[in-house]
């Protein structure tokens, strides 16, 4: 079978140009759609990779772990597919204001949390006690590795689940990918991530949607459900609350140079596929009302939504941030996530500082799969602030 855990081989794949649908059947994933009708831009065509790996049918064995960074003698290197990378690839937080302001849907009672304060999932009230949540996040290679980045980007996607203080019941795949450019191994590796992320979250993934893209993209949509009574929000910070971060920043700046040089960081990976569910769960164990994850807009910029939204000022103890080991240095040699400089840019009108730029940009440092930020105190965050009342900035950092 295609998804099982040890060895992935040609002779069981459908031929590259072959049947999708058996391709589908293969891969275990009932109604995954795939409307591969559009073709790659002729500049993608004849991108360079193994001729090994352009027929499906060969007597080679290729070991989980290894694709992504080793296929036969050569090495198809994911993020050189991509003009971004994970969160950082998003578009940038102003201009996506300015995208949905005046947008409106259907006015209901019964959705709790919807564009207004742009928290981390939707939230609709289906019945007392019981509200559900729904969340889609997906983005282009992160890492080289295929495995490595479908468990990335499942992580981060369950994780706007459990920023609402929510639990992940159903999870659908988002798929896009260049068939004529990267071989379907590839792909199958991407989504065999994605499901042990899940299962490890105890989230079924029921089949999904695909299409042919000139850049490889992937994610879920994911649904949970939570208590309406208990959600954790962007608007609902209060003067007095201690700020804490469940997981230490720098994934922006070690992604940057992996994407440039190849080197590899185990700990950014261990990072970022780790799910936030501890962290939510004890939120919620401890009254915690506000919360929010770390991800593409930074430290900085999402906590500039929960500070602006809650109405108070939110302070930041630079020398109390946590970072990864090789982050700091990795900035210093100038691998610095476009994404991250926008950011800055965003909040820059709100914030009060007297620290120098680098710093600044470490703290709007584009994440993925960040941790949690927390308004209080949950075991083994890192308090690195408060929220105070709302001054005459929405952020200030010292």
């Amino acid at each position: 079978m295609l998804l099982s855990r040890e060895v992935l081989r040609s002779d069981d794949v459908a031929e590259v140009d072959g049947n999708r649908t058996r391709q589908a059947e293969m891969l275990g994933l009932t109604g995954f759609e795939d409307r591969g009708d559009h073709q790659v831009p002729r500049h993608l065509h004849g991108t360079p990779y193994p001729r090994t790996l352009r027929h499906a049918r060969r007597p080679t064995a290729y070991l989980r772990w290894r694709w992504g960074m080793t296929a036969g003698v050569d090495t198809i290197r994911l993020t050189q597919f991509a003009h971004g990378g994970g969160c950082a690839c998003k578009i940038p937080p102003g201009e996506l204001e300015e995208m949905v302001r005046g947008l409106t849907g259907v006015v209901d009672a019964d959705l709790l949390v919807g564009l207004d304060e742009g928290d981390d999932a939707a939230a609709v009230r289906i019945s007392d006690g019981l509200a559900v949540l729904a969340t889609a996040d997906f983005f282009t290679p992160v890492v080289d590795d295929a495995y490595d980045w479908g468990r990335i980007a499942a992580a981060n996607a369950l994780s706007d689940i459990y920023a609402m203080g929510g639990r992940p019941v159903l999870a659908v795949n988002l798929l896009g990918w260049p068939r004529d450019v990267l071989p379907l191994e590839l792909a199958a590796e991407v989504l065999r991530g994605g499901l042990d992320v899940a299962r490890l979250a105890g989230c079924p993934v029921a089949g999904g949607h695909s299409i042919d893209d000139p850049e490889p993209k992937y994610g879920m949509a994911v649904t949970g459900v939570a208590d309406p009574g208990r959600l954790l929000r962007n608007d609902a910070g209060r003067a007095g609350l201690p700020l804490s971060l469940t997981k230490p920043l720098g994934v922006g700046v070690l992604n940057n140079r992996h994407k440039a040089t190849g080197e590899v960081f185990p700990e950014a990976v261990a990072s970022m596929v780790a799910l936030n569910d501890v962290a939510s769960r004890d939120a919620l164990a401890r009254g915690v009302t506000a919360a929010t994850d770390v991800t593409g807009f930074g430290l900085l910029g999402h906590l500039y939504k929960l500070a602006r939204a809650s109405g108070v000022t939110a302070v930041v103890d630079a020398a109390a941030v946590p970072y990864l080991d090789g982050a700091r240095a990795s900035f210093a040699q100038g691998f610095v996530p476009g994404g991250s400089r926008r950011n800055l840019d965003w909040v820059r009108p709100q914030l009060d500082t007297t620290v120098p730029l680098d710093e600044l940009l470490l703290l709007a440092d584009a994440q993925t799969s960040g941790g949690l930020l927390v308004a209080g105190e949950i075991p083994g965050a890192t308090v690195i602030g408060e929220l105070v009342p709302r001054g005459e900035h929405v952020m200030r950092v010292r």
